[in-house]
Parts: C-alpha cells; structure tokens; sequence
C-alpha cells in the first residue's frame, strides 16, 4: 500500500518498543534474533587484506530482481530484473537456467501475474517514473503486448486474475483524486466493474483477492494515516461490500488470502498485541484466531493449494525468516534459509501450482536479491536467478553490526545497523555517514544496498538507524513521530552520529548525513537543527517545506500528510517549525540535492528551493535534476550518475581516512 511512502523510497514496514537495555557487549533476542550491541567501544574492525575495489559502476551493474510469479504449470518463473539497465519481464525454468527477455521497454515494469491459461502475463507500468500506472498484458508465446487501460490520468495499479483467467482486479486512482477504488476489467471486451465507488478521502481500498470459485472478493480498505484498515468481503458482479473487522480505535487489518473453500481469511493485524501477527478470520462468525502472538512483525502469507499449510514471515529487528505453518498439527517451521532478508515471491501465491515447492526471495547484506525455490519434501533450497554478477565477490562486503542506543527522551530504544570498513584503525580520524531511510513508515534491514556496501569499500563507516516511526516493531513505536516529524525522530537520527563518535574510531568533524524521500527530510531537518554536526549532507528527493509539498504533491499524499503531521490552515505553527526551507540560514554543511524531475511525491521544486535559498547566503550546494526519472531512479545510468556523484561529494568534504582497505 502506498501511503509522502509518502515521499519516501518505496519499500515498507512496521518499528518495536523495546525494554531498556543496560549497555553491554551483545544481549540476547528471543525468538532467534540476533545479538545486539548497546556499547560502542564493542564495534571492531575485521582483519582483510586482499579487499577487491569496487567502482560504482560494478556494484551497479549486479542485477536488481523484482516482482516474480509462477507459469500455470511450475515450470517456468516470471520475473522483473534490469539486466538490460531497465526493469522489464524475464523468463527462466523454476529449476534455474538462462533467462529469457519477454518485455523489452524503456519503461520500468512491476506488478507481474502469470494468468492461469497460461497465456498472457499481466503487468504494471508507468512514463518516466510519473506513477501514473497502466496496466498491460504480454503474450508468453510472442512477446505481444497490449494496454488494457490506457489511461494517463488514471492510474491502475496491481492485477489479480480471477481463477478463470477472464478477468483482473485491482485498485484504480485518478490522478487528481486522494484514494483508491477497485475495478474489475473484462480482458476481452474491455468491460470494467467498479466493485467499489464513493469511498471517503480519507480511505482507500487496496489488494483484491478472489474466491477459488471466482465468486467473491476480499479486500483491504486503510484510512489516510495508514493507522487503521478494515477486511471487506464482496460479491465479484458488486454490490454492497460486508466489513469483516469492525472495531474500536486505531488497528490495522490486511487480508492477504482466502482459503480454497472460501470460509476463511489469513490475516495481518495489530490488534491483539499492538505487534503484526498472523491470523485467521472467520467469514461467518468473524471472530480472529490467533495464529502467532511475537512482539516483531509477523505478515501473513498465503495458503497451500489444498488449504491444508500456509506461510508468514517473521521480521525480527532487521532479518527475515519464512514460516511454514500446518493447520492440523497446529505446528509451525521455521524454514531453513540463510540469514538475511527471506520473503515470500510470486505473485497470487508463494506455492507452487502442485504445493511441491515454494517459491521466495533471499538477500543479505553481501548478497543481491535473487529468487529461490524450496522443495518442501526434501526442505532443500535451489537458486534460480543469478544477481551477482560482473566479477562483484561477496567476501569484499562487510555484514553490519546490529546496535541499540537510548533515545534522548528516554522513550525508546532505537535499533540500528552499523557497517565497519576491513582494517580501520580506532584513531578517531576515520569518517562516518548516517544513512536514514525513507517512510517513515518504513524499516532499514539487513539487506543489500550497494551505495552504503561502496562506501565501505571506500572507506567510511555506516550507521543507519531505525528512528521512531519506523516499521518492524509494534504499533506504539510506529506512532512515536505522529504529529512530531522532524521532532523526536530526527533526535534519534542525532543520537546515530553522536554514538558512532563513541567508538573511537571516528574524527568528529567527518561526520555526513544522507537519506532519500522522508529520509532527505530528516536529513535536510539534521543540517538546519544540528548545523554543527555534519560535515556534508546528501538529500536525494526530499520534501523540505510541508506547505510547498502539500500543495503540490500527489492528492494521495496530501491526504498522508494532514493525518500524520497537521492541517496547513490549523497547524501552520507546527508546520513552519518543522520545514528545514525556514532555517537554511543556519546550515553550515555542503549540500548535495538529487531529484526526479517527474516525481509526484517530492516534486523537483522542493529541492530547488534549497538551492536558490543556500546560494542566495553563498552557501555550498550542488544539484542534479534527472527529468527521466521520478521518486526515486530507476535507469541504470541514473543510478550510476547519482551515487557517483553522492560519493565523490562525501570523499570531497567528509574525506575517509586510509584503511588499507585495497589493495593499491
């Protein structure tokens, strides 16, 4: 679900309240996760004296794997990877083999689903990134493609075959409207159903799933917030939709299957626990029985073919794991995968057509995200796609430490990854960078992110911090920067520079700040609040004045912003204080700016203003508009250009010391 995601990078997720921790080398997580380091003399440097240089280029040109789906008969995957430099559909056997190109475009393409005839693959894309969706189909026999919808000032995101394979569901917004509705469309006639219409602003309706016989549809209606959302249940011809989750207060209920006798729902809710877990509702009854109770995040999956198993991921403090759960035994397996971030794939389910195997997506810090199968007789893992590529060697990426510091206030525990270069000394003359994400409703993990793996490579230390409002751990922590952005979150991300200063390694006047989407806000925030803290920031499509960005950023958006952060009318005061563009006269730090020129999330103008109001002080600022692109890059070469340039800038003005990190 979209929500100034909000102008953040897309990606999503959920952040804990933790106990306070008293600082110690490592403490103990339950339930598998990983040990935490809460004192900073504890990080250390690994020994490696044969550390292979990366350029931006290589690390760039390692594949980017996307959306997947199953052919009709398990043997083939369809998947999305930029292999060309764009991200369109590829083709290869589910038990591994050369890749087939099905979709050659200059556009971005996601959202895939294989039809269940077989013959066509549906599809999601858009014009330089505008996010104005249309949706496609593609033959699987000659590549043929059409646009089903058409639509420029409409877009249509999502698809959903019904099990006869004659029509898609999915959710439909006009580009000047604030919420989403659902249409079904007839892939012969064109014929579109609106199955929900006249919904409020301030909700939108989300993930429409059919019943086995083609009848029914459940769905997700979220309010604006993204703090509360209902399950519907729906007739597929329309008609007034059943809420199956009425409630009190503020929780969130995702429907993510139905089961094959259409009796029963898997759900994700916070309502039992204030944390994500994975549930069953009844559709007659509507009562929810509980399938897991962690305080992480747990998200439903789907269920097998036979409706006898079905599966969830557990998400603890940053790594990922796959659960596969037996409804008769009541008995739950974790899947023995590698370490990092291991999600379920495909596209209306995980399993296989026969239930025979599973289909997922590993990556890890030192590790490119690619698609695996499991054989769920053997629980043997086979690797299907091929990331790593261009003579990029894994043992050269370093794996981050996982850290705990107390907020300022006292509140919380903030979580954070921290990357150490090979071979740096503790002589406080090395420089650091704090990486902050965007969302915020969104969560840094232990996955593969090639600017922060090539400036270690390079050199620097990496803190990327899970500030408050963060996903990932719990409700109550999610809501910690509600009507405080910029407030309490960017102290957290202050405490991220101030900790890694206390390892000993770090010369304090080498300290960067960079983050993309909500994480340029807070980065644009951290140099006008904390202008002596940093040596350089970098924003890449940031928003930095509340009033500019609601004006002029997607309806959508818009809708995000008054319920998280206040009305421009009532709350101006609130709203002036936490625009960094009312404060530029403070910054001391070189700037450099990235933008999307079609982005309708943060608009091109947002970091424009910078630019014009630090030159007119003759303050240092640089900035690079990429008019091809939108929230966020996706050309090959945009993304090459942009880190380039993001890493010459921090080498410029946060120079790193000499590790002996290559060889030279």
């Amino acid at each position: 679900m979209r929500q100034l995601e909000k102008c953040r990078t897309p990606t999503r997720r959920t952040f804990l309240l933790f106990i306070f921790l008293a600082a110690t080398l490592a403490v103990a997580q339950p339930n598998g996760a990983p040990a935490v380091i809460t004192d900073p003399t504890q990080i250390t440097s690994k020994q490696k004296f044969d550390i292979q240089p990366f350029t931006v280029e290589k690390l760039y040109m390692t594949r980017a794997i996307g959306d997947s789906s199953w052919s009709p008969d398990d043997k083939q995957v369809a998947f999305v990877t930029n292999i060309t430099g764009r991200n369109n559909i590829w083709v290869v056997q589910s038990q591994s083999g050369w890749p087939t190109q099905l979709t050659v475009s200059n556009q971005r393409q996601a959202n895939i689903a294989w039809s269940p005839k077989g013959r066509w693959i549906a599809y999601n894309s858009d014009y330089d990134g505008n996010e104005q969706l249309d949706l496609f189909l593609v033959s699987t026999s000659n590549g043929e493609v059409i646009n089903l919808t058409n639509s420029p000032e409409v877009s249509e995101e999502g698809a959903a075959w019904s099990p006869d394979g004659e029509k898609l569901a999915y959710s439909v917004k006009p580009k000047q409207s604030p919420n989403y509705e659902i249409d079904i469309i007839e892939i012969l006639t064109k014929k579109v159903t609106h199955l929900t219409s006249n919904t409020p602003a301030q909700l939108s309706n989300f993930n429409p799933i059919w019943s086995k016989d083609g009848k029914w549809i459940v769905f997700t209606q979220q309010n604006a917030a993204g703090k509360d959302a209902n399950i519907f249940f729906v007739n597929a011809t329309g008609g007034r939709a059943t809420n199956l989750t009425l409630h009190e207060g503020e929780h969130n209920f995702t429907a993510t299957d139905l089961s094959p006798d259409g009796k029963t729902v898997l759900i994700t809710s916070n309502a039992g626990n204030g944390y994500e877990n994975a549930g069953l509702l009844d559709v007659v009854t509507k009562k929810i029985t509980w399938l897991t109770s962690d305080k992480w995040e747990t998200t439903s999956g789907k269920f097998s073919p036979d409706g006898k198993r079905l599966t969830w991921t557990l998400n603890a403090d940053g790594n990922q794991d796959i659960f596969l759960y037996d409804l008769a035994a009541h008995r739950a397996l974790r899947l023995p995968l590698n370490k990092g971030i291991n999600s379920l794939a495909g596209a209306e389910t995980a399993f296989s057509h026969d239930g025979t195997r599973l289909l997922y997506t590993h990556n890890g810090p030192n590790f490119p995200n690619d698609i695996w199968t499991y054989d769920l007789a053997t629980q043997k893992s086979q690797q299907v796609t091929h990331a790593l590529v261009g003579g990029v060697r894994s043992e050269d990426m370093v794996e981050p430490f996982l850290v705990h510091y107390p907020s300022k206030d006292g509140k919380w525990q903030i979580s954070a990854l921290v990357y150490v270069p090979y071979n740096a000394e503790r002589n406080g003359k090395n420089a650091a960078v704090v990486f902050v994400h965007g969302g915020p409703a969104d969560q840094y993990q232990n996955f593969f992110v090639r600017i922060v793996q090539y400036l270690v490579n390079q050199g620097f230390f990496v803190i990327a911090p899970n500030y408050r409002g963060s996903t990932g751990y719990g409700k109550e922590f999610e809501d910690g920067n509600r009507f405080d952005m910029g407030g309490g979150d960017l102290e957290d991300v202050i405490s991220a520079a101030e900790w890694i200063k206390k390892t000993g390694f770090i010369d304090p006047k080498k300290v960067a700040v960079m983050g993309g989407s909500y994480g340029g806000y807070l980065t644009m925030m951290a140099v006008t609040k904390a202008p002596e803290l940093w040596a350089a920031g970098v924003p890449f499509f940031p928003f930095v004045n509340w009033f500019t960005e609601m004006e002029n950023t997607d309806p959508y958006g818009r809708e995000y912003a008054i319920t998280n952060m206040g009305d421009p009318m009532k709350d101006k005061a609130r709203l002036q204080e936490r625009s960094p563009i009312n404060f530029v006269d403070q910054i001391k730090a070189p700037l450099l700016l990235l933008a999307g020129g079609n982005d309708p999330r943060c608009p091109k103008t947002e970091a424009e203003q910078v630019v014009q109001a630090v030159k007119k002080r003759g303050g240092v600022v640089e900035l690079k508009v990429y008019e091809n692109e939108g929230h966020g890059f996706a050309k090959i070469e945009n993304q090459i250009d942009a880190f380039t340039r993001v890493a010459e800038f921090l080498k410029k003005y946060a120079t790193p010391a000499k590790c002996g990190c290559n060889l030279e």
